[in-house]
């Protein structure tokens, strides 16, 4: 069934070789306290750009979003040139998302950077990065981001926290309007229900299903999804930490039609990451 569509893993975490290790064992720290983290969908790979590649192609995966996390401000341009320059090994598999830090004393000059290197949106992580969403630090990325037209891939969600609870998320896409973000995780990882009552139906928020699957039983991945609508969901799968061939698996038996799989598997994700639809193919 799967051979009938064009894949896109829209939310792909990936490091340089010499510190992928070290990384992904910083975010199993990060979450795995958490009980919610545990569970038998969990992966071994290893946050490596090779890894992604050849276990996405057994998995039927065509084309993968891909992008990382600045902690720090002096960690954005770096990372941004990595992404940037994976991309460019990789020009038919792949679409780059730089970062930025709002804690930056230059982030006019960092997405201007971003801009030259071709990346296609912004990823920001509230929980790791320390800032609340709504925080007035934040605000000049959603400007600088609303007038370039570029989205923004936000970590949403944790029931831990309160950086990036829908409560937060909200306000500001209230008022950023022509600002376009995706929620990861259906909006709010282990907030699901709260998401779903805040958040649906905003016309400038997607969502992703990434790291969603394994924690909620079927039944509540499918009306979190129909909620915000198959034509605001895209597929990922937050490599490192979980397997492409099962999160397909368990999207593949929610009941959705043939256009709505359309979509969540790849059309949303060109829209809204402006992927060329001749980009990538496993056929």
């Amino acid at each position: 069934m799967k051979d009938r569509f064009r894949i896109i893993d829209a939310h792909c975490h990936v490091y340089p070789e010499r510190i992928a290790a070290r990384a992904v064992a910083g975010t199993d720290a990060f979450y795995g306290p958490h009980a919610l983290f545990s569970g038998r969908h969990r992966s071994k790979y290893d946050g490596t750009v090779a890894t992604l590649l050849s276990e996405g192609e057994k998995a039927g995966v065509d084309h993968f979003l891909i992008q990382s996390v600045a902690t720090t401000p002096r960690q954005v341009r770096g990372i941004n040139e990595f992404i940037a320059q994976t991309v460019e090994a990789h020009p038919d598999r792949m679409t780059g998302l730089g970062t930025l830090h709002p804690d930056s004393e230059d982030l006019a000059g960092d997405l201007a950077h971003l801009l030259s290197l071709g990346l296609n949106g912004v990823k920001l992580h509230p929980d790791i990065q320390q800032f609340k969403i709504d925080d007035y630090r934040c605000l000049r990325i959603y400007e600088l981001c609303e007038r370039e037209g570029l989205p923004i891939l936000m970590h949403t969600g944790d029931s831990r926290f309160d950086y990036s609870n829908p409560n937060r998320l909200l306000p500001v896409m209230q008022i950023y309007t022509g600002l376009v973000v995706v929620g990861a995780h259906l909006g709010g990882w282990s907030v699901w229900d709260e998401a779903r009552k805040k958040l649906a139906g905003l016309p400038n928020l997607y969502v992703d299903c990434s790291s969603s699957f394994p924690f909620m039983p079927a039944e509540q991945a499918g009306e979190v999804i129909r909620a915000f609508g198959a034509d605001r969901v895209l597929f990922g799968t937050d490599y490192p930490m979980f397997r492409a061939d099962k999160e397909l698996d368990t999207l593949f038996s929610l009941g959705f039609s043939d256009e709505e799989l359309t979509a969540i598997l790849s059309k949303n994700a060109e829209k809204v990451y402006h992927i060329s639809a001749g980009q990538g193919s496993n056929a």
